[in-house]
């Protein structure tokens, strides 16, 4: 079994949080799709920072801003390896994968003109299609929907119909953070090449389960949140091509950006600092590589190996409740995520009730709205689980759910 690959009783005491309680009762957290909780490590580390060498960075001969601009910089090298980036500075550090769409989608996204033909996948968060219809409003391309099917895959014959030589830009989530689905990527970005369209894809919901190799994958631009694999929030990350970067105006003006600067003419830095105005999330950074450097100490196979256990155990009890409807595809085509809903009930009523029996899962339409509208729904109750999650606090959550159900019925 997988559960034997390492001591989940020691890894629960590294997250202070869960050992609380929450209106009365013992935690359950089933919301890692929204963000993951954050161990003691690396909750040390952010300590560490401001209680020993908080100073800005690339800025200042003194010893403390040297330490903290080594340790940044030192994270940023960690992030590099993790997804086999070829360059250090092919990682630009953002406020997260939100931010790291804009910067794509303003800096990229100037150098696309009337006519040019986008695609974005009908699984997308809210961040990965509104960014996307501002850069068409602004430059005249046309956004195309890839739609999704029944089983909450995509479309993939219309994905490759749709393909032209028109197409400039596909923009694809890895996994769907309302649904689970893994995306085809491999197939998505093997296609766009073909006709010479780059491709995004939004790895935040992914990066927690699946280890992304962007060299591998040959995928131009790769998004991530630190918050939704054991970091901070406020700090993600932005992969992207090297040739892509150099060729790319800069997102923000300030400090850090630049080369030179007077009033007749301002020069831009080099690679990764064109890319990162201003003072960044010091802390946030250093504390993302030792979110890291955890995550690889338990061993990403066994993490996903683990959650998929989970994953199976509490579709195989959940699917034994009398009006239960799950949303998306099988447990072997989708990561650790639960959509559902219960017939005749609201999900934010379970959701409520779920709370005061101690059970943190999200309802609603978790910023997927054309997801929703898809299935004719105005959202749904969703459990999303980690490898800090165990079988003992599922059986919690289904006869808690049961219990819900009861009182509403």
């Amino acid at each position: 079994m997988a559960e034997a690959k390492f001591n989940i009783d020691k890894i629960r005491q590294d997250f202070p949080i869960l050992q609380r309680k929450v209106n009365g009762q013992n935690l359950v957290y089933f919301d890692n799709a929204a963000t993951s909780q954050t161990p003691k490590q690396v909750i040390d580390c952010i300590i560490d920072y401001y209680e020993n060498y908080n100073a800005n960075i690339h800025r200042g001969v003194h010893s403390l801003s040297q330490e903290a601009t080594d340790a940044y910089e030192q994270a940023r090298i960690k992030i590099q390896k993790h997804f086999n980036a070829k360059q250090a500075h092919e990682i630009i550090l953002t406020s997260g994968t939100t931010h790291a769409i804009n910067l794509v989608a303003h800096a990229y996204g100037s150098m696309l003109t009337k006519g040019d033909e986008v695609l974005v996948s009908a699984l997308e968060h809210h961040s990965n299609i509104v960014p996307w219809q501002m850069m068409c409003e602004k430059n005249g391309a046309h956004l195309k929907v890839i739609p999704m099917l029944e089983n909450g895959q995509l479309d993939m014959e219309y994905f490759h119909q749709s393909l032209s030589t028109k197409t400039k830009m596909v923009f694809v989530n890895h996994v769907s953070n309302a649904l689970g689905t893994i995306n085809p990527i491999q197939e998505i970005i093997n296609a766009a090449h073909q006709v010479n369209a780059r491709v995004l894809v939004d790895g935040a919901q992914a990066a927690p389960h699946i280890q992304a190799d962007v060299q591998a994958l040959d995928v131009d631009f790769y998004t991530v949140s630190a918050h939704k694999m054991c970091g901070p929030t406020g700090v993600g990350m932005l992969y992207a091509k090297e040739e892509l970067l150099e060729q790319m105006p800069p997102y923000q003006g300030g400090g850090e950006m630049i080369a030179e600067v007077s009033f007749e003419k301002t020069t831009y830095a080099g690679l990764p600092h064109k890319f990162e105005a201003g003072t960044p999330n010091i802390a946030g950074g250093i504390a993302f590589g030792a979110a890291l450097d955890y995550m690889h100490e338990i061993g990403f196979k066994s993490i996903e190996a683990y959650e998929n256990e989970l994953l199976i155990y509490a579709t195989h009890l959940i699917q034994e409740i009398d009006g239960i409807v799950i949303y998306g595809p099988e447990p072997e085509s989708k990561t650790a995520v639960l959509s559902f809903n219960v017939e005749g009930l609201h999900a934010y009523d379970l959701g409520t009730i779920l709370d005061q029996m101690g059970i943190a899962l999200r309802t609603g339409h978790h910023c997927a709205q054309p997801i929703m509208e898809y299935y004719k729904i105005p959202g749904t109750a969703r459990a999303s689980f980690s490898f800090y999650n165990t079988k003992k606090e599922i059986n919690i959550f289904i006869d808690a759910l049961k219990k819900a159900i009861s009182m509403l019925t």
